[in-house]
């Protein structure tokens, strides 16, 4: 929102939220009425063609914001390191917007204006008039306009809106209030309406026209610079007819210089070149990738958790990931999900989702390109443990201090990751499962006051480690399995039982935890995870707590986006393990069987500013 909102700044849609699409669907449904009865030789082509052509203005947005965030996050020639938070992803959530008003002014203007209906595929003569009026009177035009913005009365009122992201993405370009965007597409129709006036418009040059900007707009906002210095080279005046990344990202930095649309030459010939403009350029083509110190391995989930993913749809990725709140989008994208499972099924190697920043020390998320379902099949489970080892020697090579293993990179035929550390004893990079700070997590969920708590599910390192440390401190740890109990008991002593009934108030649940069983709590039961994914709910009487996990301090920096299921800020204690363990220097492994003492752990996790997430703060009764 600007400083001081204007006039016509909020979109007037703004109240449908996301049943905004409606607005367009009389359009599409009678274009598509007519071709069905009329024919493709009788039909109005351009109208028949625009929603089509919106859905790929869709597509290309979307494709740039991915590349975008990928390029970002790996580091190499970005422009500017300022970090993104949730707040701005908020701002820039309603991109579409644009999308929508472009549709419904092309299809008023095809039934309203004579000569853009029943238009050619093509002519030469109007894209030789869309691009002279391009460069002359919209780009002036543009320049001026622009200049007026930045008047602090405009400014406080409309474009400060825009401003309001310095570290800019793809989608920044689009952000502005209803007013000003519409004062933009009556600019950029210039061309169009002159083609339709001289009877030279063709549906080509004008879709073509859109996507140009679409193009030019989201190459100046990626925050990378990607435009080859041999271009330049080649053709020198190339330089005043086309801007780059940089030197667009300099007006969101000085904001009183290049104030030109594409096409510098407007800042060349009134002064408003930023000096520093070619500098920052061969600046930025100069930086090399980033090297991390920590490094998070994950992997995907279910094939729908690749939209969630900071790479994916921006708006979802910065909302939790709850599978049961996704059936309409689920049912809109499954062509693209299936291609994206066939995709991550053929391609190979581990690639960088996310990167922050935290006490100078550099983190990074990797995933693995398998989905969770890939992970159990007996098949898969041999190629999955090859990309973990590239993964970790991958790191390695990149000079990675510390790697924690999050999800199922952990699991039974690595044993925890000892079997990287037994294959390559001269590893630099330390592993780290998390076992100590996750079971830490869960024994300080649990309310003081507790005297006996049931343990539910598959036995492992975590469970193992939560139920000695809760006998040793005089809490009773009940367990319905018998075998467990027999397995278990020498060792643990009469604070280990076997119960008669359900009436725990305090279930530690784990792998294998069934909706039937959940069934049995009585009403208000407390169910604490302590396994990597979190169970179904099937209880509207008790609380659910979050996985292992805990609040990341505000200093953490670049935290845009949810890791899976859990809530905006919150990391899971397996990837908080690593951080913790290289910001203490800790220089060995914690995998296999290697437990740390849970209580030095949780201590110099609080130290650094982590906290524990209350039960009671996200889920109620």
């Amino acid at each position: 929102m600007a400083t001081k909102p204007g006039i016509l700044t909020k979109w007037p849609w703004e109240p449908l939220g996301n049943f905004k699409y409606v607005i367009l669907a009389p359009w599409v449904v009678h274009s598509t009425y007519s071709f069905v009865t009329k024919g493709i030789k009788e039909v109005d082509l351009v109208y028949v063609l625009i929603f089509p052509f919106l859905l790929t203005r869709v597509l290309h947005n979307q494709l740039w914001i991915s590349y975008s965030r990928y390029r970002t996050a790996k580091g190499n020639n970005r422009i500017v390191d300022k970090c993104i938070e949730f707040e701005q992803v908020d701002r820039e959530s309603n991109w579409d917007d644009q999308i929508i008003l472009t549709g419904l002014l092309l299809y008023l203007s095809n039934k309203i204006i004579p000569g853009a209906s029943h238009i050619p595929m093509w002519r030469l003569d109007g894209a030789i008039i869309m691009i002279l009026l391009h460069i002359g009177p919209v780009e002036f035009l543009y320049y001026w306009f622009h200049r007026a913005l930045h008047h602090h009365f405009l400014y406080s009122r409309y474009h400060s809106h825009h401003h309001s992201s310095i570290a800019t993405e793809p989608m920044t370009s689009v952000i502005h209030p209803f007013a000003e965007e519409v004062a933009y597409f009556f600019l950029f129709a210039i061309p169009q309406l002159a083609m339709v006036m001289t009877g030279t418009v063709s549906i080509v040059v004008d879709f073509g026209y859109i996507t140009y900007i679409d193009l030019m707009n989201n190459m100046g906002h990626c925050n990378f610079e990607l435009v080859p210095n041999w271009v330049f080279t080649i053709f020198p005046p190339l330089k005043y007819l086309m801007y780059t990344p940089t030197y667009h990202s300099l007006h969101h930095t000085q904001f009183r210089t290049n104030y030109s649309l594409f096409m510098p030459i407007y800042d060349y010939m009134y002064g408003t070149v930023d000096k520093s403009s070619d500098a920052l350029y061969e600046s930025a083509l100069k930086r090399p990738e980033e090297s991390p110190d920590i490094v998070y391995l994950t992997h995907l989930t279910t094939p729908n958790s690749i939209y969630h993913l900071r790479l994916g749809l921006a708006s979802l990725a910065s909302k939790p990931f709850v599978s049961s709140s996704s059936k309409l989008y689920s049912m809109a994208m499954w062509p693209v999900t299936c291609w994206s499972v066939v995709f991550t099924w053929i391609y190979g190697r581990t690639f960088i989702s996310e990167r922050n920043s935290f006490n100078n020390l550099k983190l990074q998320s990797w995933v693995v390109p398998r989905y969770t379902i890939q992970y159990l099949l007996e098949r898969q489970k041999t190629v999955v443990s090859d990309l973990i080892e590239e993964a970790i020697l991958e790191a390695d090579k990149k000079g990675v201090k510390v790697l924690s293993l999050g999800l199922l990179n952990k699991n039974e035929l690595n044993r925890n990751g000892e079997l990287y550390i037994e294959r390559y004893p001269k590893l630099k990079i330390r592993l780290v499962d998390g076992s100590s700070l996750a079971a830490a997590v869960v024994i300080n969920s649990i309310p003081k006051e507790t005297s006996q708590v049931l343990l539910k599910g598959k036995v492992s390192k975590v469970s193992y480690a939560i139920a000695l440390a809760l006998c040793q401190r005089g809490i009773q740890v009940a367990t319905i399995n018998e075998d467990m109990y027999k397995k278990l008991s020498d060792e643990f002593g009469n604070n280990l039982v076997l119960p008669d009934n359900y009436e725990q108030e305090i279930w530690l649940v784990g792998e294998g935890f069934t909706e039937g069983e959940q069934l049995k709590a009585k009403k208000g039961t407390i169910f604490i995870p302590f396994s990597q994914f979190p169970p179904k709910k099937v209880r509207k009487d008790c609380y659910y707590h979050t996985t292992p996990a805990m609040v990341a301090p505000k200093s953490l920096e670049n935290l845009h986006s949810c890791e899976n299921w859990l809530p905006r800020r919150v990391m899971s204690a397996w990837r908080v393990a690593g951080i913790v363990h290289g910001l203490e220097g800790w220089n060995v492994h914690e995998c296999g069987e290697t437990m740390f003492s849970m209580d030095r752990v949780w201590e110099a996790t609080l130290k650094h500013g982590f906290r524990p997430l209350p039960i009671t703060s996200n889920y109620n009764l």
